[in-house]
């Protein structure tokens, strides 16, 4: 690669339960992974972020760890994972895997100990604190999942604290000890070969020390949410987790050429993804859910997401999709075909690391999953109000003549597939230059191919209603990029117009150095 992978690679998304179940056994797993990169590879892809395949009691699917160092027999093996990391590399691509440290399984041998008692060698790894005069909770935090972030212990006769499932305590990762415990798996992994780290709600890892009450907020429009009925000012993003942070940035640096990309979640995400990537004790790179829970796709949104990275020592990092959110052809593009390409597009140019999800390359919409069907936590608690997460994480459909779309040879999944999943599979798309795969590779070709594209700096360009226009900029060249996100054709007159070379279309046109582009088109030139 001609350009820093960790400031403005392309990573692919794997996540393992749903991607290609290599035994029958209806649950995808690491030999399905390695059997299907080369898919990823024809993509043109950077590299894969594998997410999480350790040993765990899957109460939230693999993000409730119960041994860092070790893979879930649902999954496969070490050795399965030595052969899948092997075959990403000999691919040129590289690979990076989710790790979990704000929290651990209660399944976890640190939180067996640590709850037996108050005085065993444990007891302070998790965060524990006594009961209110009256018998409640030590304040008043809501769960991510639903209802106090506090669970009692009959045991200790204290609460711990946990901001997902009650099965998902909260480490205490302030102790130096539990801290050591950490970056020994992640130095576990990195002597193992991996590339870096996704590092789960990183801004989780440390709490205010005095449990003080987060202040209420205004209700917004999801009530089903409790914990977004306070603004977090004490339940995480709490400064020592940077001490935590610049460690870990530590370790990862003494190996050659790693990568740490960091989730975050927090009140105002734009602030503090630059906050967790600013130096060089920091992270590389930071996404939040500013485009990931975006529902309108309207200029203002990207600009103010892109506004002050050119002069920042780290990059940001952006996704329309993932395991967590309603897929995007479905949630911001409406099903619309032309419109989930124009989005495809504008991804691909954005500044900083790009991430697509498995099968958003195909363009697959948000899966319909049934009540009786639906296996997430989340969406049984919020059930209709539900984010959708199962929604997102059915069967990444392979063939569509096959059994279950060549998912499985097992007669049903984990999760079932849908029936309009199979018309998009994979291997007619491979084969079909109008397809939104070839469409997606294309683009990725054009981002490698092109400094201004995959590294070069970002500025916004003034342009009408409902036009999101802006420059990319290296040192041998501009790329002008325009996209119609409106309803309305639109016409927009640039210098830059008059003596183009076109690099990409999606139904816009040039004349007189003007573009004359109807909704849900885009230029790049």
């Amino acid at each position: 690669m001609s350009y820093d992978w960790r400031a403005g690679g392309v990573f692919y998304q794997v996540y393992p339960r749903s991607f290609r179940d290599s035994n029958g056994d209806g649950v995808g797993d690491l030999r399905g992974v390695t059997e299907k990169l080369d898919h990823i590879a024809k993509l043109g892809c950077d590299g894969v972020w594998l997410s999480p395949f350790f040993k765990s009691p899957m109460k939230d699917f693999g993000y409730d760890v119960s041994d860092y160092q070790d893979v879930d027999p649902l999954f496969g093996t070490l050795a399965d994972f030595d052969a899948l990391l092997k075959r990403a590399h000999e691919l040129g691509l590289k690979l990076i895997i989710d790790q979990v440290y704000s929290h651990s399984s209660d399944q976890h041998a640190w939180f067996t100990e640590s709850r037996a008692s108050r005085d065993n060698p444990k007891a302070d790894w998790y965060v524990w604190a006594d009961a209110k005069p009256d018998g409640s909770p030590p304040n008043n935090w809501q769960a991510m999942f639903g209802g106090p972030s506090w669970t009692w212990d009959a045991r200790r006769r204290q609460y711990y604290l946990h901001n997902f499932l009650s099965s998902q305590p909260d480490l205490n990762v302030r102790n130096p000890e539990v801290a050591d415990a950490l970056l020994g798996a992640a130095k576990f992994w990195l002597d193992r070969g991996v590339d870096g780290f996704r590092l789960d709600v990183v801004n989780f890892c440390c709490q205010d020390l005095a449990l003080r009450d987060n202040p209420p907020r205004p209700h917004n429009k999801t009530p089903h949410k409790p914990n977004l009925f306070q603004w977090q000012k004490y339940a995480y993003s709490q400064p020592d987790t940077l001490t935590f942070v610049a460690r870990l940035r530590a370790l990862t640096d003494s190996y050659k050429d790693r990568y740490l990309l960091g989730e975050i979640f927090d009140d105002d995400p734009l602030a503090r993804q630059k906050e967790y990537t600013d130096g060089p004790t920091r992270l590389h790179s930071a996404y939040s859910f500013v485009l990931l829970n975006a529902i309108e796709a309207a200029p203002s949104l990207f600009i103010d997401a892109l506004s002050g990275w050119n002069d920042h020592p780290g990059a940001p990092a952006w996704s329309f999709s993932n395991h967590d959110v309603p897929r995007y052809a479905t949630r911001m593009a409406g099903g619309d075909p032309a419109r989930t390409r124009m989005l495809m597009a504008l991804l691909l140019c954005l500044r900083g690391g790009v991430y697509l999800y498995q099968g958003d390359e195909l363009g697959l919409p948000q899966a319909d999953v049934p009540f009786d069907r639906l296996q997430d936590p989340e969406a049984i608690a919020f059930y209709p109000n539900t984010l959708g997460r199962d929604g997102a994480r059915t069967p990444m459909p392979w063939d569509a003549n096959a059994n279950m779309a060549g998912f499985t040879s097992a007669p049903d999944a984990w999760l079932p597939l849908d029936p309009r999943h199979r018309a998009l599979a994979a291997n007619a798309q491979e084969r079909d230059a109008g397809s939104m795969f070839a469409f997606t590779r294309d683009l990725i070709a054009l981002r490698k191919a092109h400094p201004a594209l995959n590294s070069g700096s970002w500025a916004a360009v003034e342009a009408p209603e409902g036009v999101l226009a802006f420059t990319r900029t290296a040192a041998s060249e501009t790329v002008l990029c325009v996209f119609n996100l409106g309803d309305n054709n639109a016409r927009f007159a640039h210098a830059a117009l008059n003596k183009q070379s076109l690099l990409a279309s999606g139904g816009a046109g040039i004349a007189d150095g003007a573009a004359t582009l109807p909704p849900n088109s885009f230029l790049i030139v």
